[in-house]
């Protein structure tokens, strides 16, 4: 059964949503992600993925601090990112209790010292993040968009030790209107090795149904619980299985 991974956008300590990551599409959902986190907790949820969206456009890690407070509060498994370019950022991630980093930009912009993590680290704490528009990768906060075709570059990673995912289709980030469930679906017949986690475009419980009807491991989502879409009750007949 797919596993749930609810979302928390950080900017200025609370959380928030963007629309195919523009900043200046901005909404607070809450002034207290801890908050947020309890109730994501209490249904069931066993993992929670957290991203510093000022560290994504600073290049630092900025947002240790909520993540700290996520950490000591709850008991759920959180994958951290945004803005981990320095060896040192990904220390403190881990130190403020992060279980999971993952690494975008810096995957593109420095290969080697992902690889550095990945070896010092391991497989199972250093998360590639893939995201792509129309195929290609993006970086910087989703700002800038590379020539790295998204399959070959998952690829080739894969090739030198990554086992872990997530893959945003960026067109359809917080639109929505369904996942980008064939795009998903082609990294798996690609790779099926890879643990994959989904994100971008969830906007009802049926759209996580379809990707586990597909096969995916894992699927972020955030919006859709935030505009009411999806009720937290909704997720119960997955999360008896979503401490994966």
């Amino acid at each position: 059964m797919i596993a749930l991974v609810p979302a928390i956008d950080l900017i200025d300590g609370k959380c928030v949503r963007l629309t195919q990551g523009d900043y200046s599409s901005k909404k607070i959902y809450n002034e207290d992600p801890l908050e947020v986190a309890l109730a994501f907790e209490d249904c069931g949820i066993g993992r929670l993925h957290v991203v510093d969206l000022d560290g994504a456009r600073e290049g630092r890690i900025v947002n240790y601090r909520i993540l700290e407070k996520l950490a000591l509060k709850t008991s759920l498994t959180i994958d951290f990112g945004g803005g981990l370019k320095h060896d040192n950022d990904v220390e403190i991630a881990f130190e403020s209790g992060a279980q999971m980093v993952t690494g975008g930009s810096v995957a593109v912009r420095e290969p080697e010292k992902f690889i550095s993590w990945l070896k010092r680290y391991g497989s199972e704490k250093i998360i590639l993040g893939a995201d792509a528009r129309d195929g290609k990768i993006a970086v910087d906060g989703w700002q800038n968009t590379t020539d790295n075709a998204l399959v070959p570059f998952v690829e080739a990673y894969f090739r030198r030790g990554v086992r872990k995912v997530i893959c945003t289709d960026i067109g359809r980030d917080g639109m929505l209107q369904g996942p980008a469930t064939a795009l998903y679906g082609e990294i798996r017949n690609a790779l099926p090795e890879i643990f994959l986690t989904a994100s971008g475009g969830v906007g009802c419980i049926d759209d996580i149904v379809k990707l586990d009807e597909a096969g995916i491991p894992a699927v972020i989502f955030g919006k859709a619980i935030y505009e009411g879409r999806i009720r937290l009750n909704d997720l119960l007949r997955f999360t008896d299985t979503s401490k994966n």
